[in-house]
Parts: C-alpha cells; structure tokens; sequence
C-alpha cells in the first residue's frame, strides 16, 4: 500500500521567526536600578487576585540572564526578539504632569540588551507598552485620565532617542483591548477596577496614546517602523441565519475589533459602537482633533491571535448560563464587554483545547490576516504572538516532548502561509513565548513558553516544540 507523500510548503524569502516575551512577565528585578513599582505589582501583591499569591517579583529573572536568553535565541536561529520596555524602569517618578527625571540605568540596560541582540544576528522588536503602567499614574486615573497618554508620548520619546539608531521597529501599545477591557470593567487584570465607564475611557486614551507616541517615535527616531499590536478576534455567530446571532457577533466584533481598527485606520469611532455604549457614556473625553491624532500612518499592524470567538443573543432557543467571555483570563465579577454583557454569550466549542480553555482552530489566523489586509492595504502584517498553554512535564529523558504545542504551531503556521499565498503583506511571525513566565493572573500555574523554566533553579531546558521551531526558522518549510 502507498502513501501519498508528505507535502511541505515555503515561506518567502525574508520571513522573519522571532519569539516574544513581556517585561513583567520574565525580567524580575523590580526594585533594582531606580525602579518604581507598576500597576502589576500593586495587583499581584493583593491577596486573591492572582493564582497562587504568584507575582513577577522574580519571574524568569531575565533582568539579570538576558546574556543567557539571547545565546539561547541564537541556538534556536530567531531572527528576530520582539520584548517589552517597563515604563517605571525608564521614568520612575513621572506624575500626570511630569515625566519626570529618565532613569539612565534602565536605558542601559535595554541598550545592552539590544546590542546583544545584534551581536548575535538577531532583529529587536521593541513594544513601549505591555501593560506595566507605573502605579503613580494609575493613582491619578491610569488610562481613564487623559494626562496617562501625554506622558506616554514622552516616554516614548524618550526611548526612542535612546534605542532608535539601532531598532527598526518601535511597537506603540500591546493589546489595549485587554488593558482596557480586563483592566477596567472586568477587573481580573490590573489596576482590577470595574468601571464600565472607566473602560471605554482608557479605549480612547490608548489609541490617543498610540497616535502620540508614533508621532514622537517619528521624530525621535525617523529611520524606525512604527507598529501596533492588537488581538483582535474572529468574531463569528453561532447561527448564521439568526439576525439575533449576527447582532451578537456585531457587538463584539465592534467592541474587540472596530473600536481599535476604525480610529487607527480611519479616524473615525464605529457609530453603532457608539450607539450601544450610550448608556455608559457620551463618549465627551474624545476631544477636537483627537482622532486626526490617532489616525497616524502605521507602517505595519501586529496580530496576536490564539483562539475562535463564536457568541450568541440571550435570546437564542440555545442559550444557557452565560460565560464571561473574559478572553480566558479568568471569571470575574464583571464583564469586559461594556454594554453588551446582558445581550451576549460566548459559545463553548467542541474540539481540542489549550490548557487556558482556549478552543483550537487556525482558520483564524488567515481570516484575520486576510481581513486586515484589506482594511489597512499597503501596511505590512506580522504575527506578533501565537502559542498555546499545555501542561508540560520535563520527562526521564530530560526533555519536555510537547507534541501539543508542535501541532498547533504548526497548524498555526501554515494558516499564516495561507493567507501570504492569498496576497496578505506578512512579513514576521513571533511564537508566544520564548520562555515559560508569569501568565498574569494565572501566575505561574499555565506554560506558554517553547523553553522551559524551572523557576527554582531558572534552569532553561528547550522543549521539542522549540528544536521543531528551529528547524522551521532555519529552513522557511512547513508541512502542509
């Protein structure tokens, strides 16, 4: 009997494979070098909000072994490293007025690490914000107040001057949605408010942020890109023929999606956005002029994508007990999804699951990618995060044998290619994460990382899943 050969298909020539990682989530260190404390360390070191009591005090302590990662990066052929800036390292006593005095320390030690990384062949990626707001801002109203977005422009500036004649690309914000949205009115993401109102101010405040800090990435640094990261979702309705289905995925494909895209691209708020959070605000924060700001040129869009949304009305014959649809990271008391939580629910998927419970369908990635190339035609794409949870084990041998996460990297991965054979600009892809780390409110109990750590002895043990990553970043080829 014969079987039909095993088929494999190329990446373009240029494709970057990278991996990413967040300040808070790996460095550690977060009392060292003039470093005040952010909104994450306020929320871990309260009692209940995080798994386990876990918090980033240490985390994968790569403040201090970033020499060690890198040469790990390098054995592993990534091309490129896409990491995080903290704020509170660089400005440490900014207030809503004042930037304040720049740290030098907290520069050097991003300027050491990028040398590093180009000593060793690898492209920085640097995101200016991934979500570890100093804790002084957010005691004056965080992102909920407008003056947060003016000293982030500074910031970034100040970065920028310091980095930008050897980092091509400067990523403005990582996820807002989920800055906003979990960190606002659900509350099971720091600063853990909930206050709907609130929510939808730090919407517009982070894309005015946005607009901000690319114009003074710009200056800064002319030669740089200027990206933004966004994990917007496959927004699908249950029953496609039930108008109430489709108004349920209207919704929330408004509030994840068009909120973020429509400014950013179009200068201009969805009005049936506006509509359906009436009730909640009048929208008054968004000022004259703002959203000419906010609509800056992109020279590329990041898209983390991890996993389908399916909803349905509260009205369907099939509806149940309602989810909280809080994009895995936990039940909380509210609902992310400001004006629209009694209207909708989230649609439990058969199928395979991540250990986050994170229904398993690639079909997401091109859909998403495909839709972004033509919403934003002429601005190049990158992956900027896509992995799994899986509950790994370091076996007998030594070794951590995660078929799991090579699947669905793999599957992950070819539907990236899908949509680069169907025209979309995309020229990177960043696998979440390069290490196991601090997974925010779940502390240390969820694995994300194709290298392991073992957070007693912060030994780095490479995990099957990155052995197949190499392969694929030294040779473009994916099968399938």
């Amino acid at each position: 009997m014969t079987h039909p050969a095993a088929t494999t298909r190329t990446f373009p020539h240029g494709f970057t494979f990278g991996s990413a990682t967040a300040s808070y989530q790996v460095e550690g260190a977060v009392a060292e070098d003039g470093r005040t404390p952010s909104i994450w360390d306020t929320f871990s070191a309260t009692p209940g909000k995080v798994l386990g009591g876990d918090t980033g005090e240490v985390a994968c302590d790569q403040y201090h072994r970033y020499r060690e990662d890198v040469a790990l990066m390098r054995d592993l052929r990534l091309g490129a490293y896409r990491f995080s800036v903290a704020w509170p390292r660089i400005t440490p006593h900014v207030t809503p007025d004042a930037l304040g005095p720049v740290e030098q320390r907290g520069l050097d030690h991003y300027s050491a690490l990028v040398d590093e990384l180009l000593a060793a062949g690898i492209a920085p990626a640097v995101t200016l914000y991934h979500w570890d707001l100093p804790q002084a801002l957010e005691d004056a109203g965080g992102w909920a107040d407008r003056r947060t977005a003016e000293r982030f422009a500074e910031y970034a500036a100040v970065v920028a001057e310091a980095l930008g004649d050897r980092v091509r690309t400067f990523i403005t914000l990582n996820e807002p949605w989920c800055a906003a949205y979990l960190g606002y009115a659900a509350g099971v993401h720091a600063p853990g408010r909930t206050e709907p109102a609130a929510a939808l101010a730090a919407v517009h405040h982070l894309n005015l942020a946005h607009g901000l800090a690319a114009r003074a990435v710009r200056e800064a640094a002319p030669g740089a890109q200027v990206a933004l990261t966004l994990n917007l979702a496959w927004v699908r309705p249950e029953d496609e023929a039930s108008e109430a289905d489709v108004d349920a995925a209207r919704r929330i494909d408004g509030l994840q999606n068009r909120v973020f895209l429509d400014p950013v691209l179009r200068g201009t708020y969805p009005a049936d956005v506006l509509a359906d959070t009436a009730s909640v605000t009048d929208w008054s924060f968004v000022h004259d002029g703002d959203l000419d700001v906010v609509a800056q040129p992109l020279d590329a869009i990041g898209l983390n994508y991890y996993s389908p949304t399916v909803v349905r009305s509260v009205t369907s014959p099939r509806a149940t007990v309602a989810r909280p649809g809080a994009d895995g990271h936990g039940a909380g008391a509210a609902s992310p999804w400001v004006g629209s939580s009694h209207l909708v629910q989230f649609v439990d998927l058969p199928g395979p699951r991540t250990e986050m419970d994170w229904a398993i369908d690639p079909r997401g990635m091109t859909e998403l990618l495909l839709r972004l190339h033509a919403e934003a035609p002429g601005v190049q794409l990158q992956v900027t995060e896509n992995g799994a949870a899986f509950p790994d084990a370091v076996g007998e041998d030594g070794v951590v044998h995660d078929d799991d996460r090579t699947a669905y990297l793999q599957a992950h991965l070819a539907a990236v290619l899908d949509a680069v054979v169907a025209g979309a600009d995309v020229r990177a892809y960043f696998v979440w994460s390069l290490l196991d780390n601090f997974e925010w409110a779940y502390g240390y109990s969820k694995r994300f990382g194709v290298v392991h750590v073992d957070y007693g002895t912060q030994v780095r043990t490479p995990k099957d899943s990155a052995r197949w990553f190499a392969r694929l970043a030294a040779s473009g080829e994916v099968p399938g």
